[in-house]
């Protein structure tokens, strides 16, 4: 009975040390997510260990709630399981009584969780390529609560598992526990539906998600030629570009994917390169080779190979003449008259003229949209996009 008492002690404990480092991952979340003013935590040490990385991505949540959360009910239920003998004896609380052994619910629970914590590792090594302490850290928790809840020396892990599930039978051998295990499964599960559909909880999962198809390295929508949509379209619109921004790539895709989905649409691409070489308005250097890029663009379009250029300035991002040269040699280009082109007195005006009507137009960022003079500075999601053009009169194909 001693022995029992201080493996509870000791589950108390390390369970009270995994909510308050829930608490923690949760706080971490709620700030890399939500809080634009919020400095770096104090997990968030390099590319590699960075806490706040992780946080941001869609695999920091399951079912849409943040795995912080799912932490928390963890730890908050090995809580209840430690005094559930004690606590049965409460009217409320009586249902308690279903676990007959704590113990084994814990070990099962630990382990359950420890494998669960070990596929989250790898997604974390090999997929986002970062690692978060914190979590590890609770990895190490959740596999000392199941070694030490377990009797090793009657079955182990077996036979904690095994002895869960037979309580489980019986506690719904008995009617009403039954019909309660049965209404708290379905609602658990409506719960779960909602929350991992609507994303109500996790809203910024959302949107990446809605950006996941466009940030493939390859655009499956590129169009070849200078034409981008149809040559007499109702809307008009004006895209404003950096081949080395790093969105810029995603809002191409997305532009191609609504001139191939959209009738009535045209789209014209325009030069904002945010680099000193060639942008007067700038105060220091940015993008470096987004000048170089955006004269080769123009050049292209003048072998009315425009999109082929434009992709492949999307998809490597090359910042020199050679290394675009060796990018475009078997395309087909003519590259002598490709190399004149771009480095021609009417490009280097073309690109300024380019760059002036944007400033004008109070365009002074990549990716810039601008349709019948509303121009927005970002980026907005392709439904977003498809809503905004239907409005002015353009048609699903």
């Amino acid at each position: 009975m001693q022995k029992e008492t201080m493996k509870k002690i000791a589950i108390g404990i390390i369970a009270f040390v995994g909510i308050i480092t829930t608490i923690k991952l949760a706080i971490i979340y709620y700030n890399a997510n939500y809080n634009p003013y919020a400095l770096a935590s104090f997990c968030s040490v390099n590319e590699f260990i960075d806490c706040d990385g992780i946080a941001k991505t869609p695999e920091s949540q399951f079912w849409g709630i943040p795995l912080a959360y799912w932490g928390m009910f963890l730890y908050a239920f090995i809580f209840l399981m430690l005094f559930a003998q004690k606590l049965k004896n409460f009217r409320l609380l009586k249902f308690l009584e279903v676990f007959k052994n704590p113990l084994d619910y814990i070990a099962s629970l630990g382990l359950l969780s420890f494998l669960i914590s070990m596929t989250l590792l790898c997604i974390s090594l090999f997929e986002i390529k970062k690692l978060c302490v914190l979590c590890a850290f609770t990895y190490v928790l959740n596999l000392l609560i199941g070694c030490i809840a377990t009797d090793f020396k009657n079955g182990g892990f077996i036979h904690s598992v095994k002895q869960s599930f037979l309580d489980f039978l019986d506690a719904v051998k008995i009617k009403k526990y039954l019909i309660a295990f049965i209404i708290v499964a379905s609602a658990a599960v409506g719960f779960l539906i909602f929350t991992g559909t609507t994303y109500k909880f996790t809203p910024q999962v959302k949107r990446q998600l809605e950006f996941k198809e466009f940030t493939q390295k390859k655009n499956k929508y590129a169009v070849k030629g200078n034409l981008l949509g149809d040559e007499d379209a109702k809307v008009i619109i004006y895209t404003y570009s950096d081949y080395q921004c790093p969105i810029c790539p995603v809002h191409n895709v997305m532009m191609h994917k609504l001139a191939r989905e959209m009738k009535g649409v045209k789209i014209i691409h325009r030069n904002l390169p945010l680099d000193t070489e060639c942008n007067r308005y700038l105060q220091a250097p940015f993008h470096f080779g987004s000048c170089t890029d955006a004269k080769y663009a123009i050049a292209a379009e003048k072998q009315g190979k425009f999109g082929e250029m434009n992709n492949i300035l999307f998809e490597k991002k090359p910042q020199t003449e050679e290394q675009i040269l060796d990018l475009v040699k078997d395309m087909g280009f003519d590259l002598e008259k490709l190399q004149e082109d771009a480095n021609s007195p009417e490009t280097a005006q073309e690109i300024k003229k380019q760059i002036d009507e944007a400033y004008k137009k109070g365009i002074q960022g990549t990716p810039s949209t601008l349709i019948n003079n509303e121009a927005y500075i970002g980026i907005k999601t392709y439904k977003e996009y498809v809503e905004w053009v239907e409005k002015l009169g353009a048609e699903k194909r």
